[in-house]
């Protein structure tokens, strides 16, 4: 028992793993097939314990060199008691570790429900000043050897902030929509839209996974689509079990993850 303890907070939370995905969309474009996207999400910042998951997490992803990176929220943490002001104050030194990390089409970011219930515009400042832009219901065409998707941002849902009307407006409805979503579970009304991926964290993967019983607890909007890649009519939807951790610095059987996903052009 000391020892499985020990690994739940010593090993399991502080090694960040590389899980590997193919998506096919039926609408990507041909020359972009193989484009990469880095996935990274629920940072929650703290000097102490998630600063080395996620100082870990941008080295490998450099190392990776992914095309795209996506951070999905949760960049600090909502406090148990005290002033949501200071629990905000880790949005900086959070952004000046992922200022590090590079890629050829860009570092994108949405806020999530921690980051929008402390200090909204403090985490908003604090990434923008690291050159990751934070998209608030907004697309963004992504191009390259002529041809384009769109990367496309919802403020947070569990803020009352999402609006797809909003994000879309604009886009082609033939061309190719990749959505950054902080609750995963927002799929079910992505779905009746022209989104083809959404990428997602929120979860954590359940962060304490018991054998034949399944993560201890899930937060709203991350109960259906907990961990994992899922289908959702015409949608597709990856849920990553994010970095840091919440309420308790404990991870077992649910490491921290880097997502690499890898789209192609097919039949979905």
């Amino acid at each position: 028992m000391v020892a499985l303890a020990a690994d739940s907070i010593l090993l399991d939370p502080n090694f960040p793993v590389v899980i590997r995905r193919e998506i096919s969309l039926a609408r990507w474009p041909e020359k972009l097939d193989g484009f990469t996207i880095a996935l990274l999400s629920d940072f929650h910042y703290d000097r102490i314990f998630s600063v080395h998951p996620i100082a870990a997490a941008v080295r490998m992803v450099n190392d990776l060199r992914p095309d795209l990176i996506a951070l999905t929220g949760d960049f600090v943490s909502v406090p148990w008691a005290g002033s949501h002001a200071k629990a905000a104050a880790a949005a900086e030194p959070c952004a000046r570790l992922l200022g590090q990390l590079h890629a050829p089409h860009g570092v994108w970011s949405v806020l999530g429900n921690h980051d929008c219930f402390t200090d909204p515009d403090r985490v908003t400042a604090a990434l923008q000043a690291e050159k990751i832009p934070v998209m608030v219901n907004q697309s963004v065409a992504i191009e390259r050897d002529g041809a384009r998707f769109w990367l496309s941002g919802v403020d947070d849902v569990l803020a009352k902030g999402a609006s797809l009307d909003r994000t879309l407006h604009g886009v082609p409805k033939d061309e190719a929509v990749v959505l950054m979503v902080h609750e995963p579970d927002f799929a079910d009304k992505v779905a009746r839209y022209p989104v083809d991926l959404q990428i997602s964290g929120h979860s954590h993967g359940g962060q304490v996974r018991m054998p034949l019983v399944g993560p201890l607890y899930l937060p709203e909007l991350a109960r259906k689509y907990v961990w994992g890649l899922y289908r959702i009519g015409e949608l597709t939807l990856y849920t990553n079990a994010g970095l840091g951790t919440v309420e308790i610095p404990v991870r077992f059987r649910c490491a921290p993850e880097i997502t690499m996903l890898t789209i192609r052009r097919g039949k979905s």
